[in-house]
């Protein structure tokens, strides 16, 4: 098992991924697994985190937040040399993350990253990132990120959705401004360049820059911020994208067992789709 001593630069990672990825043919996953020990908080970076994606200063880390540190092993892991796909391309399409109990600021964490489950999805193939997250020796979140590669279609091909939250009534309405791309790169690293300016998007066929999808999932749990119970797993589904600037409606509907929520655009087709069980 590798181990990382400080986190990846993703500044050279990227130009691999550039320089390495037209040369990828696919072919199965690497069994390589990251750990990387010791991790601290910047309090300072977590503040600009919370800023961005609207959660409140606390002791107790955001959910998502862990996303954030694990995120250049990953980038790391999908650069090297035995990972069968090019980096630039991969449509995230899910993300599942469990806690079994908040993570507090002040905490020293282990990080593990590895690729796992390449399987048919009827545009291409799909598989997933899955990252735990210890304290003493103990897992205590758990992520699964599951990526699309797009290809050759099979229609037979399962694909499980969450529960759809019907638009037209929405929670809040957000305007979300062209510059959430930029400002979410700075905090998280992820510098795709379809997140970041209209002129980079259009090279990767959209119209205008695109919002990151982690993103929108943190910025609908700072939403439910207050309502959530400790230990939780939240899944979503990521849709159509949300093309910046724009307005989203959010939306968000009380389970037997949590929430489901949601963000549309306005004209109904969902960007996001979720679920919070306890």
């Amino acid at each position: 098992m590798p181990e990382l001593t400080t986190a990846p630069s993703l500044g050279p990672l990227y130009l691999k991924a550039a320089v390495t990825g037209p040369t990828r043919r696919g072919g199965e996953l690497p069994d390589t697994t990251y750990v990387r020990r010791d991790i601290t908080v910047d309090p300072a970076e977590l503040a600009e985190y919370n800023r961005v994606c609207g959660f409140g200063l606390r002791d107790e880390l955001p959910i998502t937040y862990p996303h954030i540190l694990s995120f250049p092993a990953s980038v790391q892991l999908m650069t090297d040399k035995g990972f069968p796909f090019p980096l630039v391309g991969l449509v995230h399409v899910a993300n599942r993350i469990q806690q079994d109990r908040p993570l507090l600021v002040t905490e020293e964490l282990t990080q593990t990253v590895r690729v796992a489950d390449l399987r048919p999805h009827p545009k291409g193939k799909q598989f997933d990132v899955i990252t735990e997250t210890s304290v003493d020796d103990e897992v205590v979140w758990r992520e699964t990120s599951t990526y699309l590669r797009v290809g050759r279609r099979d229609e037979t091909a399962p694909q499980q959705r969450r529960r759809e939250v019907e638009p037209g009534s929405a929670s809040a309405v957000w305007r979300v401004p062209a510059d959430i791309g930029r400002e979410y790169a700075a905090v998280s690293g992820d510098r795709n360049p379809i997140h970041l300016h209209a002129l980079t998007a259009k090279a990767f066929g959209f119209p205008r820059a695109i919002a990151h999808g982690m993103w929108s999932k943190a910025r609908c749990l700072a939403a439910l911020e207050g309502r959530l119970p400790g230990a939780l797993t939240v899944d979503v589904d990521f849709g159509k994208p949300l093309l910046l600037p724009s307005k989203a409606e959010f939306t968000m509907l009380p389970t037997a067992s949590g929430w489901d929520f949601a963000l549309h655009s306005r004209s109904g087709k969902p960007h996001l789709t979720g679920s919070v069980t306890s």
